[in-house]
């Protein structure tokens, strides 16, 4: 580790909402996710130096607040993030989230950011990236289950690193299909909305469900997945919300991130202990294998690992260095001799 300079530590680099978005315009969406990718793929690859642990979870009948901790022994990250399904009959994005990064040689912040957006981003990156390891190769068709305000992102991240080209989208509320159509017309994309989960499905190589409600729903049932698919299953993510028939998961090949977060919030969540599941960094390293035949069906239970939004962090920090897309947050105690805090105080009154 080199140590830093005192002067480097007295402010915190702070990116907020309308910086983020700014960042992301300057980069482009679709370079952004990119990035990402392969910040979050470089790390699977060294995913032994890293600390790990699932995260600390405080439910309520409402949603959850967790908080997310990793570190690779030169820096530290963490993210504090809500799942609120309820929210959006109030006019509230079901999501939020905030994070920082630190030095470990210090223990001193150096970078503090919104993380709504940027979470956003990380879970299509991560949907993405391992959908090049375990999807069928040329596929272009994905079918979108739940057109909510992640889609998009999906979407965009599996263009950009599958080359998906034609959605085929379902959602109980037509409205937010409509949404998606919308916000994704002339960017590349055949886009088809379906009356049922059944339509959406048919001739998709990829099917990503995507819903809200904390429930243990069945979005998808054994009978419509056929052979050679690959299923993103992203929302199941928190004890108690399911969206595939436990069937699915016995004719699957399933990756994970990190088991022990995984067998308590992801769709194994259904399963015994002892039910056989194949860790994505393995699969990226080449310590194990992925997709090995056409009629294989791969899953992907996707619930979020700390790691994921380090990585994310790691690109925010390495991305705005030297750019007016943060600001200074005056936010660590600075005084002239360490060893006098409260003359500090006494000094400012």
């Amino acid at each position: 580790m080199t140590k830093p300079l005192a002067s480097d530590l007295a402010y915190v680099p702070f990116v907020s909402v309308e910086n983020m978005m700014r960042l992301i315009h300057h980069i482009g969406v679709e370079e952004m996710l990119q990035g990402l990718a392969n910040y979050i793929e470089d790390d699977f690859r060294r995913w032994e130096k890293f600390d790990k642990t699932p995260r600390v979870a405080s439910h309520s009948e409402v949603g959850v607040i967790e908080l997310m901790p990793t570190s690779d022994g030169e820096a530290y990250g963490f993210k504090y993030v809500n799942g609120h399904p309820k929210n959006t009959k109030e006019g509230l994005q079901t999501v939020t989230a905030f994070g920082l990064l630190a030095d470990v040689y210090t223990g001193y912040p150096v970078l503090l950011t919104e993380m709504t957006l940027l979470t956003a981003l990380r879970t299509a990156a991560t949907s993405a990236m391992v959908a090049k390891h375990l999807a069928p190769k040329g596929a272009g068709t994905m079918a979108m289950i739940g057109n909510g305000a992640q889609s998009e992102f999906q979407a965009t991240a599996m263009k950009v690193i599958c080359g998906v080209d034609h959605l085929r989208l379902y959602d109980i509320d037509v409205r937010a299909s409509e949404k998606l159509l919308h916000n994704l017309t002339g960017r590349g994309f055949q886009i088809t909305i379906c009356k049922t989960p059944e339509e959406a499905i048919e001739g998709a190589q990829i099917i990503t469900t995507c819903t809200a409600d904390k429930q243990n729903a069945t979005i998808l049932t054994d009978n419509m997945v056929g052979a050679g698919v690959h299923i993103n299953a992203i929302g199941g993510d928190c004890p108690g919300k399911t969206e595939l028939h436990r069937d699915i998961l016995t004719r699957a090949d399933v990756f994970v991130e990190y088991p022990p977060q995984t067998r308590v919030e992801g769709e194994i969540q259904q399963m015994p202990e002892a039910f056989v599941v194949t860790e994505m960094w393995e699969v990226i390293t080449g310590a194990a294998q992925g997709r090995v035949s056409d009629r294989q069906i791969t899953l992907f239970d996707g619930v979020g690992f700390a790691i994921e939004d380090f990585s994310a962090l790691r690109y925010v920090r390495d991305r705005v260095q030297g750019t007016d897309y943060c600001q200074q947050l005056d936010m660590l105690a600075d005084p002239d001799d360490p060893r006098d805090l409260f003359g500090m105080l006494l000094r400012a009154g």
